[in-house]
């Protein structure tokens, strides 16, 4: 029903669609884009691409059947085996489990095709849905995260080791 997959260049419009169809949405758990993020996508498109060819970030989306994009999930900042997980999806497919199911399908490429060893993310206080999708994906709370790094909102940061010491 759903695939993930590496974003390619050719995602460019069905990502952009994505992000104005859930703006709103993603505005209420995470700092808006901005009008700026959209008259100027192409650019941050490329951006995407080079950061995923040279595995700086490794950016997948979620479609559907149809090609629709429903989601963005990504390992971020990819260094000495760590990188950090950052998602999207979009509001009209919540609350199914597809976030639970598809972070931990993230995790299992993380540990098996790109082999690293430690993923960390942050969700804020009051986006419990998000912290609900680390915990049953087997991150656990590490400590608080900085207003700063969550569109100056308190959080947490999670970890999950992968491999034998993540079992």
């Amino acid at each position: 029903m759903f695939e993930l997959r590496p974003v390619e260049a050719a995602d460019a419009q069905a990502v952009r669609d994505f992000e104005l169809a859930n703006r709103a949405y993603f505005a209420r758990f995470i700092t808006d884009r901005g009008d700026a993020f959209f008259a100027h996508f192409d650019d941050s498109w490329a951006t995407v691409l080079a950061l995923h060819q040279a595995g700086v970030c490794l950016f997948h989306v979620l479609t559907t059947e149809t090609g629709e994009v429903v989601g963005r999930f990504n390992l971020l900042e990819v260094e000495d085996r760590t990188a950090n997980v950052g998602y999207r999806l979009a509001e009209s497919v919540t609350g199914r489990g597809i976030a639970t199911a598809t972070v931990r399908e993230l995790c299992r490429r993380a540990e098996t095709r790109y082999h690293l060893r430690t993923l960390n993310a942050a969700a804020a206080d009051e986006n419990v849905a998000s912290q609900k999708v680390l915990t049953k994906s087997g991150f656990t709370v590490t400590g608080p995260a900085a207003p700063a790094e969550l569109g100056n909102k308190p959080g947490k940061w999670f970890r999950r080791t992968l491999g034998p010491a993540g079992r």
